[in-house]
């Protein structure tokens, strides 16, 4: 495949890529040629974009439905206080714009979903999977491997990162996780917490495999997990096999399209005690308890009884004596632990589904700053 040649400015920009055997003139060009899906624009997505900006991959589309929070900024490095509340599609397009003038950006500012993946894939290459959620990383699997396409992934949590290569042969996504975990068990970097840090160091690995992948050179990290421990600063990779019972990408394979991962996704995330936000918001059987902490209801707040997961054993009693209580925190996993607890202790509680995110998405009212 031809590509066109660099011009004076562009050998000037990347004249350090140049110098390099495994890149050099035709690696630069097959770089501007190559264009590039980001899944999530945010603490993994920021400094893989920046740096595949930089190294002059020639179109990158950022698809992300969220918003800019004060909270992004410890770790989204691509954002400054004066996008906040900005979409963050349009934002971190408008910094990649910024930093190098010779390439295309492209803004997707909406959810990746099982209706619109296909679309939104069609115009790229090689997808950079930064999404903080297992639905969405299931989907980016499944797309990838129903399209053919590669993938770059990586995931934090706490001080830990993990990090691979879909595709080229090798194994896929629930190769390594046949299925997520629990809700109950699973808790978000928004819940556990992050090192500001460690989603930029994962998210560098995640640039470097994908300049590797479209200049053809190394070796990939394809059938190897890189694990990351930052308290220790310590390093390994362990071998993931291909699993021929893979329900995607194995011998008999049970998902063969986008659809059959919107039913198996939506099969794993429920429970018998779940609630949607649309019909809570519809009905409001059953008193609200939020067990976020103080910090995040003053943000932005559903509304209910403010009781954060860390004392929710202390209000047992109370709780039971008011009958049917319906429990949510921002995204769905503290309140399923809550509701695991309250329950085993004779209390009425159910989980709202997807928390207060999934109550926004569904453009229902919010109070507090994030309204």
């Amino acid at each position: 495949m031809a590509h066109t040649p660099l011009t004076p400015a562009e050998r000037a920009r990347y004249h350090r890529h140049l110098l390099l055997d495994e890149i050099g003139d035709a690696g630069q060009r097959r770089l501007a040629a190559a264009r590039v899906l980001l899944v999530g624009a945010g603490g993994l997505g920021s400094p893989a974009a920046l740096y595949l900006a930089a190294a002059g991959v020639g179109c990158l589309g950022v698809v992300d439905d969220d918003r800019v929070d004060l909270s992004n900024l410890q770790r989204q490095v691509i954002y400054r206080d004066a996008d906040l509340g900005r979409p963050k599609a349009t934002a971190a397009a408008a910094a990649l714009r910024a930093r190098n003038p010779h390439i295309s950006v492209v803004e997707h500012p909406e959810r990746l979903t099982a209706e619109g993946a296909e679309r939104i894939a069609a115009d790229y290459d090689l997808i950079v999977d930064g999404a903080d959620n297992f639905a969405t990383r299931y989907l980016v699997n499944d797309l990838a491997v129903l399209t053919g396409r590669r993938v770059v992934y990586a995931a934090i949590m706490r001080f830990d990162g993990q990090a691979t290569v879909f595709g080229l042969g090798g194994p896929c996504y629930r190769c390594l996780y046949p299925a997520p975990p629990p809700a109950a068990v699973a808790p978000n970097c928004a819940e556990a917490g992050v090192l500001g840090v460690l989603p930029g160091l994962l998210g560098v690995i995640q640039a470097t495999e994908a300049i590797k992948l479209i200049v053809g050179a190394g070796d990939p990290l394809v059938g190897r997990l890189l694990m990351v421990d930052a308290l220790a600063m310590r390093f390994h990779t362990v071998k993931v096999p291909r699993d021929p019972r893979c329900a995607v990408c194995g011998e008999a394979p049970t998902i063969t399209s986008l659809a059959d991962t919107a039913a198996v996704c939506a099969a794993e995330a429920q429970s018998p005690w779940d609630i949607a936000v649309d019909d809570y918001a519809r009905h409001r059987t059953g008193a609200l308890i939020d067990v976020r902490t103080p910090a995040e209801a003053a943000a932005a707040s559903i509304g209910g009884r403010l009781i954060p997961l860390d004392t929710l054993a202390g209000h047992i009693d109370d709780l039971r004596a008011l009958g049917r209580v319906v429990v949510h925190c921002q995204r769905g996993g503290r309140s399923a632990r809550a509701v695991e607890m309250l329950r085993a202790a004779g209390v009425d509680a159910h989980n709202l589904r997807g928390g207060l995110d999934a109550w926004r998405v569904a453009g229902l009212p919010l109070r507090g700053g994030g309204a």
